[in-house]
């Protein structure tokens, strides 16, 4: 088997497709947070704190700048995205429980053979 049809099945597979797009909308959903905590979150903790911005806040060691505002955004940022997540992961879940609970339709011929099992141990 040639190296280009290997990469081909590779690339065409179901779960490669599927982990691209997961990729694209986990992209999307995380610039979507981050525009939550930076433009509504944080100002409003900055609002609690007496009216400052908490992304700007930093702590000058020599040299070194320690931008802690900037490190507790990137936190809140990190922490509403494993929790939509979690929240996802659960609804998913859920969803899937209620379809295995859900009792499936039998063929014609699986409802023949429970007549004939039926009939056979009446017999016995």
């Amino acid at each position: 088997m040639s190296f280009l049809t290997e990469f081909k099945q590779f690339a065409l597979r179901g779960n490669v497709v599927d982990l691209a797009v997961a990729v694209v909308i986990g992209t999307a959903f995380s610039k979507i947070v981050s525009s939550m905590v930076d433009g509504i979150i944080m100002p409003l903790i900055g609002l609690m704190l007496g009216g400052i911005n908490i992304a700007d806040k930093s702590i000058k060691i020599g040299h070194a700048v320690v931008k802690w505002g900037m490190f507790l955004q990137t936190v809140i940022d990190f922490t509403l995205i494993a929790f939509a997540i979690f929240i996802a992961i659960k609804g998913i879940n859920l969803l899937q429980k209620k379809q295995e609970e859900q009792p499936v339709p039998l063929t014609m011929e699986e409802k023949t053979l429970l007549e004939i099992r039926d009939l056979l141990q009446e017999k016995k």
